[in-house]
């Protein structure tokens, strides 16, 4: 029998349309990165709108991704030809596990969903394509249904936040900056935020300097690689934990000036990059290589170390140094290598590296924040991007918007 109220009494968008007027808000953000390996979500509540906004993170979780949906991606995500059907059913199966991992925070926390305006959720990245690979156009494609996460928790969904800044002209990537500039911003030291996710990235915040004075760029990889590298010699890990594996290895100079000619790396910013250039391909390359010249699996890594650390160095020294860099703050998985973090002290000194708690904000879930803020700006007709970061011809407002159901949302206030 169709419901009759709910087809012609019910408004879905109510609720969004009267975000402006509301003083407090709480979102959930959620990210995956180009490693796959999990689901990041926060709870925010946030009290006013755009860059005065202040926020309280109120819960923080991690949901590891099952191996057999994880090895989808990674197989997807490196798929030169695919059937259309497989990209949809893994578009449908993220989407269940992007809500199941919203409701699972939300019972940690005792929220019900309808205290919850809206979901900011990045989707997986699958597929990455710089302006400079793609004729002068970026392209880049990011899953997850934002309709099953919608349907399955009864909270309007905010998603899909890069293809507007491509259409604009822009890379796409990265999208950070906003947030960087919003939380970490200082009128007494010039700042780069450093997150060392599936691929490394930077935004360069100068003292007291405007919004439009932020630079953000991709460095190079990341931890996609080293994650290819320490599967691809051990089935059984995932990663390497602590680094231990990459610190018994000895790392070759020839190898790594080899691999520091790669082009990507004298390309000025804005640039971008993802798997296409530094995942599992340039891992069997890397892997292929090494072995050849008598290295052991553990020197490769200790190689593939070393070059994360290196583009990073020769990244910030080259672009960000001469205009005044006081301090390097780090966030994302890679701070849990502290074999990575040591290179990086080491090719950064004197510029001192710190954690980003240093700052207040919990290094790991900094990105699930900042979709959750990403959100909070598209809901309120705010931009969420910076032209300096990803070569856009504007700031634009982000994103695709999928509401609740009338019938779902129900006495949400």
């Amino acid at each position: 029998m169709i419901d009759r109220e709910s087809l012609l009494g019910a408004d879905a968008w109510q609720p969004l349309r009267e975000y402006r007027g509301r003083e407090e808000h709480r979102i959930v953000g959620l990210m995956t990165g180009t490693s796959a390996d999990a689901i990041d979500t926060a709870l925010v509540r946030f009290h006013g709108l755009g860059m005065e906004s202040t926020h309280e993170v109120e819960a923080y979780r991690e949901s590891a991704l099952e191996p057999a949906l994880r090895n989808e991606i990674l197989q997807v995500a490196a798929a030169e030809t695919l059937e259309p059907e497989r990209l949809m059913r893994l578009d449908a199966a993220l989407g269940e596990r992007h809500a199941a991992a919203v409701l699972e925070l939300l019972a940690e926390t005792g929220r019900a969903p309808r205290e919850i305006d809206a979901i900011g959720m990045h989707g997986q990245t699958v597929r990455h394509v710089p302006r400079a690979a793609g004729q002068g156009r970026a392209l880049t494609l990011q899953i997850g249904s934002a309709a099953v996460v919608a349907e399955r928790t009864g909270i309007a969904v905010v998603s899909d936040f890069r293809s507007r800044d491509t259409a604009a002209g822009g890379e796409g990537a990265p999208l950070v900056p906003l947030t960087d500039w919003w939380l970490f911003r200082s009128p007494d030291e010039s700042r780069v935020l450093l997150n060392l996710g599936g691929m490394a990235n930077a935004t360069y915040l100068p003292r007291g300097g405007a919004l439009d004075h932020v630079v953000g760029f991709d460095t190079g990889p990341g931890n996609a690689l080293l994650d290819a590298l320490v599967s691809t010699s051990d089935a059984s890990a995932r990663f390497d934990e602590g680094g231990a594996r990459a610190a018994r290895g000895r790392i070759s100079e020839e190898m790594l000036d080899q691999c520091l000619e790669e082009a990507f790396f004298a390309q000025p910013p804005p640039r971008s990059t993802g798997r296409e250039r530094f995942g599992r391909a340039y891992a069997a390359l890397l892997r292929e290589r090494g072995l050849a010249a008598g290295l052991s699996e553990d020197d490769v890594l200790a190689t593939a170390v070393a070059l994360t650390a290196a583009a990073v160095a020769q990244a910030i020294g080259r672009f960000l140094v001469p205009h005044g860099v006081d301090a390097v703050y780090a966030s994302g998985g890679g701070v849990r290598n502290l074999t990575l973090m040591r290179a990086l002290a080491e090719r950064l000194a004197p510029i001192p590296v710190r954690p980003l708690e240093a700052l207040g904000v919990n290094a790991s879930g900094k990105e699930a924040l900042a979709f959750a803020f990403l959100a909070h700006q598209t809901l309120a007709g705010l931009p969420g991007n910076v032209p300096g970061a990803t070569g856009a011809a504007r700031a634009v407002v982000l994103g695709h918007v999928t509401p609740a159901s009338a019938t779902a949302r129900g006495a949400r206030t």
